[in-house]
Formats: C-alpha cells, structure tokens, sequence
C-alpha cells in the first residue's frame, strides 16, 4: 500500500476574496446613495410668499484714529457734530434697526469709541465695535 501522506507546505487554505471586494463596494455605494436620499429628519413647511422684497438697511461705518479724527464713510466730520452727521444717516422711525460699525484704531482713546456708541445707541442704532492693529 502505497499511500503518500501529503506535506503540510503544499497545502494552500486560502479564500479568494475579490468578488467579495465587489459586493462590498457595490453595498457601500447602495448606502450611500440611499442614506443622502431619504432624509426622515425633515419638516415640510409652506413659507409665505411675499410681492414686495425686503430690503435691509445698510451699516453706517464710524472710523476712529489714534488722533481723535472721526469718519463716516470716507468723510471725516468734527466729534462736536457727530450727533446731527449720524441723524443724516440713520432715519428715525424706520421699521429696520439700523447698525453702526465702528473701526478704531488700536491705539485710539476709548473714550471717543465710547461717544460714538452712546450717539448711536441715543439714535436707536445697534452697534459694534473692531479694532485694527497700526504696528
């Protein structure tokens, strides 16, 4: 009786898994696609529509440099008359609240920053304040 036993080195245990790569990224895809499709989070609303546009009223941009000069827009006006300059731009009883920007300098007096505040807020403007680095 001739029987050969069988090396374990020539026996080969291994699974070919190339066409499981291809079910797996053709499932991946089918996910994918599916999950951006159905989106059970959403609230279907009716929003009004509206004939007029709406319009929202423009910033007021206030400059302050470290020499106490003050701006509106590009043209510079005195810190006595700031009341009345700001009045000309922001229109009182306007249903928008109108908002002044203020760009001061980094070494500019905070007090002057403080003033074109508290004009603006007498006028019934919203404001903010950014400072710019001069090094």
């Amino acid at each position: 009786m001739g029987l050969r036993k069988t090396k374990l080195r020539d026996v080969h245990s291994e699974v070919d898994t190339g066409p499981l790569n291809d079910i797996l990224f053709i499932l991946l895809m089918f996910f994918l696609m599916i999950s951006t499709l159905a989106n059970p989070n959403v609230i279907k609303l009716s929003v009004p529509k509206s004939k007029s546009d709406t319009k929202q009223k423009q910033s007021v941009v206030v400059s302050v440099d470290k020499d106490k000069n003050l701006y509106i827009g590009a043209k510079k006006i005195n810190p006595d008359s700031l009341e009345s300059a700001l009045r000309n731009y922001i229109i009182e009883g306007d249903s928008i609240k109108p908002a002044v920007v203020i760009n001061a300098d980094s070494v500019a007096h905070w007090g002057e920053i403080v003033k074109v505040m508290k004009v603006a807020r007498k006028l019934g403007a919203t404001t903010s304040a950014t400072v710019t680095g001069s090094e």
